[in-house]
């Protein structure tokens, strides 16, 4: 199976703004496109979020889900807190009876889960000391500490995810053997599907519900709905709360009992993730610590497949507001699900170490001789230049995604091209000031200019008007992109054939010289001379041609005539 996120390699620009955005470089290049390193990617999604030509595409398992719906059996849709900012406009029985119409048997919010996982929360909390604790509600989260952090794996709370725990809970109730398709904003949810079919058979976005809907012309605000359109078994207050940064913290608070002592911390976006672990395992607090930290900056109603329309402060308050509404059911024992733990197990990405000369010959193959030529530019998608040098030892990224690098090179090349013209070459730019010019030009002009260009090699700066009596022509050819001069012109020694030509439009004009007074030249000039006669000639016998005979047509159309008239009379 595919990884939730994937390349679509013909539709990459090789923009590289995919490894700009990601926080682990789970990417490598490889002939141009960016792949995603599937054991490497925690699917925060950032990649697909910012890909300018949606060449990351995330995987659609809605044919998936069409599939399972068709066996017949009992299959259950978990809907995640935040479908309420999603589906604007639609009460909890528009959804439940639309999922009813595509055949769902029943529908449950996964709010139910997150209420259990913060029962146990609080009851872990009650039993600690002088420990730190982090959420692990936010599977991309987890997958970073286990991946990137791994020496805060032991740190991660002893339970299962909300949606994980919202699927013992339906099979628990309902039976072992339901089926259950998961519906939100999170990628990640899709790779806890993966993991473990035996809890959830496969998760799809919020637009693939949509979509699905519209394929089966489903209009939730059209259906007639009734008293029995709810979630089943019932619905959660505090767990309604967890789609937002700090409401999970709110529900934890909610249902702390006594004279509990805990402080607790909220964090969100993955880039600033690193920054908020950095120093953590050193500090010592007088009670437990719980930190939640969510990936999606602002929470999951911001999840990289969630609405885009919708700010973040009117997306809490929706969801506030919808929560507030909820009954609690935090205390049915009907409820409760003991069995929530989890595999600790630890799966580090390998970070290999490299010696310093072989960093420092990496960069020399990109042209990075010392540290004033490392720009850290961030163009090829990392942060610094020694970035991208140990990504290019490890075979995740190619030379050529050094603009820099590529820059010098083109730079080098034009200008070996240039010094070894044996004509005269000279570019100048908006204010008709030299921008290069060989040796073969600035010896066409006089001993003077030559040297002048032994001091100042490729004559940079210097005004055209001050070295040749004809710098008008390249302000002609400057305003008009596409034209081009050829003509004979004249200074005060010799008679220069040249050709001038736009390069950019009113940025940059070239120009080519030679010295129709030099044997070569002359000689070439005969030649082309002589080659445009002959085919001026050739030109002249092909009409003599075509005229004759078009004659001899029309003298034979007339004599035939002339002889079946009289043939006729006869």
């Amino acid at each position: 199976m595919i990884n939730p996120i994937y390349t679509e390699e013909t539709e990459c620009q090789d923009c590289y703004k995919c490894i700009r955005h990601c926080p682990v470089k789970a990417i490598e290049v490889q002939d141009g496109h960016a792949k995603i390193l599937t054991e490497d990617c925690i699917l925060c999604g950032n990649c697909v979020r910012v890909c300018p030509v949606g060449a990351k595409k995330i995987r659609n398992d809605l044919s998936r889900a069409k599939r399972l719906i068709a066996t017949g059996e009992r299959v259950f849709l978990s809907i995640a807190p935040s479908f309420i900012s999603e589906f604007q406009g639609f009460s909890e029985a528009h959804i439940v009876k639309a999922a009813r119409k595509l055949g769902f048997y029943g529908s449950s919010e996964t709010a139910l889960g997150a209420q259990e996982v913060t029962r146990h929360t609080v009851n872990m909390l009650a039993s600690e000391g002088h420990s730190i604790h982090i959420s692990s509600a936010c599977p991309t989260i987890v997958e970073y500490v286990k991946k990137y952090q791994p020496k805060f794996n032991s740190c991660l709370s002893e339970t299962l995810s909300p949606l994980q725990t919202h699927c013992k809970l339906l099979k628990n109730i309902y039976g072992a053997d339901i089926k259950i398709i998961f519906a939100g904003p999170c990628i990640s949810k899709k790779r806890e599907a993966d993991l473990r079919p035996d809890l959830l058979n496969l998760a799809i976005s919020f637009d693939d519900l949509k979509q699905w809907m519209v394929e089966e012309h489903i209009s939730p605000a059209e259906l007639e709905i009734s008293e029995t359109d709810q979630f089943i078994p019932t619905s959660s207050k505090s767990g309604a709360l967890y789609p937002f940064a700090g409401g999970m913290l709110q529900s934890i608070q909610e249902n702390i009992t006594g004279g509990q002592d805990t402080r607790m911390l909220n964090f969100s976006g993955i880039h600033s993730m690193a920054g908020v672990l950095k120093g953590l395992k050193d500090i010592r607090t007088e009670g437990p610590l719980f930190i939640e930290l969510l990936a999606c900056e602002g929470g999951c109603v911001n999840g990289p497949a969630a609405n885009k329309d919708t700010g973040t402060a009117v997306k809490q308050c929706i969801v506030s507001d919808y929560a507030e509404n909820r009954v609690d059911s935090s205390t049915d024992k009907t409820l409760q699900c003991d069995d929530i733990g989890w595999n600790r197990k630890l799966n580090p990405v390998p970070s290999p170490a490299f010696r310093e000369e072989e960093i420092r010959g990496a960069l020399r193959r990109i042209g990075k001789f010392d540290s004033s030529d490392e720009k850290n530019c961030g163009a090829c998608g990392y942060m610094t230049c020694r970035d991208y040098a140990v990504a290019f030892l490890e075979n995740r990224a190619e030379r050529d995604m050094c603009v820099s690098y590529l820059k010098k090179l083109s730079e080098k090349k034009a200008n070996a091209l240039i010094k070894a013209m044996p004509s005269g070459v000279v570019i100048v730019d908006h204010d008709l000031k030299i921008i290069e010019c060989n040796r073969a030009f600035a010896k066409l002009l006089g001993p003077d200019t030559e040297e002048a260009y032994n001091m100042r090699p490729g004559l940079k700066d210097v005004m055209l008007d001050k070295i040749i009596p004809f710098s008008a022509v390249f302000r002609g050819v400057l305003n008009s992109e596409g034209n081009m001069v050829n003509q004979t012109f004249r200074t005060e020694e010799k008679i220069l054939d040249g050709s001038i030509f736009s390069i950019e439009k009113n940025q940059a004009v070239g120009g080519i010289f030679q010295d129709v007074t030099s044997p070569r030249v002359q000689k070439e000039r005969i030649i082309r001379q002589a080659r445009a006669v002959m085919e001026k000639n050739v030109e002249s016998i092909q009409q003599i041609a075509f005229l004759l005979g078009e004659n001899a047509a029309e003298s034979e159309v007339m004599l035939n005539t002339i002889v079946e008239s009289f043939g006729a009379q006869e």
